[in-house]
């Protein structure tokens, strides 16, 4: 299946110098993708020779004079630069041209575009963004909200287990385990609020439209026992900014360690295929590409520090879904939500033993 991206070149600490190459890179591996490259093309002309994307078959530069930076507000980039590359690169996921949209720009300002020029689905109150990370199963696990909202109702935590369970889907995993992130395993642990959460997780699960598997505390995010899990926007961005930290953290500690002196150095080359094995598993690079999901379409936020490779790993993330049809999967689940339960058949006399 063909897909097309509509990319910030623009957007981010680094703009066309990473954006481009890992454009690149993205039509290098996948045959059937092609990119909208949406910047000023002033500033892409030398990125886009540098990499070879001028009169590429599959690649497109669509011109926006504007760009939002990285401090600029909500009401900034909402209302005075209305030619921006962010918004130009929303629009054209809006009118179709694009299936999904990725920008490594100023996180407010992409969610208030996104959400004024997208609009949310039927039957999603607010969108929530939502990103991978590994797990000791070898794995990742789906985690959101992750900062979009930061006082969340009940009814908005079911809405994003029904977003979360359409995204993994489209990413290959089926019916994936939804866990609800609280102080404890136990159902009468937690706030009022989250305590309702799980009566109305629990309900859709005995209805089968939902495999919610039960409350989970912070370790199990990384245990691998379930596929997502679900809470408010403040507890799951402290709990990212938390595990970005720790990561780096570990290897800042291994590389102090291993470089303290002669005999650590000469270790430290003995185990290096090892120690290159642990970076990878934990590198935040690899887990780079926040989906904004319940929006009427796909947008994809990158770190705004994002390397090359990192950004790649963004456009992985938005083509991957872009394919899986996120968008028309949770309107699916979500109907299904919103219809009758089905009601168990009375046995006729036929039935009767």
């Amino acid at each position: 299946m063909k897909a097309c991206l509509a990319v910030d070149v623009m957007g981010g600490d680094h703009g066309p110098g990473e954006t481009l190459p890992a454009c690149r890179a993205l039509l290098d591996r996948h045959p059937q993708v092609r990119v909208l490259l949406v910047g000023q093309p002033e500033a892409m002309q030398e990125g886009l020779r540098k990499h070879g994307l001028f009169g590429h078959e599959r690649a497109s530069v669509v011109a926006a004079s504007e760009v939002v930076a990285m401090d600029d507000s909500v009401e900034v980039a909402l209302r005075r630069k209305k030619d921006s590359s962010m918004r130009r690169a929303i629009e054209l996921v809006k009118d179709g041209t694009a299936q999904a949209c990725v920008s490594a720009g100023n996180t407010g300002a992409l969610m208030a575009v996104a959400r004024y020029v997208l609009k949310t689905l039927p039957g999603i109150e607010r969108p929530a963004i939502a990103t991978y990370l590994p797990n000791a199963a070898g794995g990742s696990t789906l985690m959101l909200d992750l900062g979009a909202n930061v006082d969340c109702e009940a009814e908005h935590l079911l809405q994003f287990a029904v977003m979360g369970t359409a995204f993994a889907a489209a990413g290959g995993h089926p019916n994936p385990g939804v866990g609800l992130l609280n102080v404890g395993e136990e159902v009468i642990k937690g706030s009022e609020m989250i305590k309702r959460a799980g009566e109305l997780l629990r309900q859709a699960h005995a209805e089968g439209r939902l495999n919610f598997l039960g409350n989970v505390e912070g370790d199990d995010i990384f245990k691998g026992g379930v596929d997502i899990v679900v809470c408010d926007g403040f507890v799951g961005n402290v709990a990212l900014k938390a595990t970005e930290g720790v990561a780096r953290m570990l290897m800042g500690m291994m590389r102090q360690e291993f470089t303290r002196n002669l005999g650590t150095r000469v270790l430290a080359l003995a185990v290096l295929p090892l120690l290159h094995r642990f970076r990878r598993r934990v590198d935040p690079q690899r887990y780079n590409g926040a989906a904004l999901l319940g929006l009427r379409g796909l947008v994809f936020k990158s770190h705004g520090s994002a390397n090359a490779t990192s950004f790649a790993h963004a456009l992985e993330r938005a083509y991957e879904a872009a394919q899986g049809g996120v968008v028309q999967e949770i309107e699916r689940i979500l109907g299904e939500l919103h219809s009758p339960a089905p009601t168990p058949v009375a046995a006729g006399p036929a039935d009767m033993t």
